[in-house]
């Protein structure tokens, strides 16, 4: 299967949250071509939760799981950690107070 560029994908991900007006910022520009992308979904409660993509052993599938939950701040450490170790980490932060992060949609998923 062909992966896509993962600006491409940052770009496309931008759109359909735009489309459901769900505010959503880049605040890592990561690599244009192969930057894995961190999705950090701030519910503006002063919780959060940051996810990645992992492999399913069991299916092969690339599926979004947890990295983080909890205190912002604690969120926000755990994003610093991954990025003082991935310098072509994209992260995006969503904004949205019902937790709506769109990344089970088909083509997102």
């Amino acid at each position: 299967m062909t992966r896509l560029a993962s600006s491409f994908w940052v770009q496309a991900y931008l759109t359909r949250l735009r489309l459901a007006d769900i505010p959503a910022f880049v605040t890592a520009h990561g690599d244009d071509t192969a930057g894995a992308v961190l999705v950090k979904l701030n519910t503006l409660d002063g919780r959060a939760r940051a996810f990645q993509r992992s492999f399913d052993l069991t299916s092969g599938a690339r599926v979004w799981v947890v990295l983080a939950e909890g205190e912002d701040a604690a969120v926000e450490a755990a994003v610093a950690r991954q990025r003082s170790f991935d310098p072509d980490l994209w992260v995006i932060e969503v904004e949205d107070r019902a937790g709506r992060h769109l990344l089970g949609e088909e083509g997102l998923e």
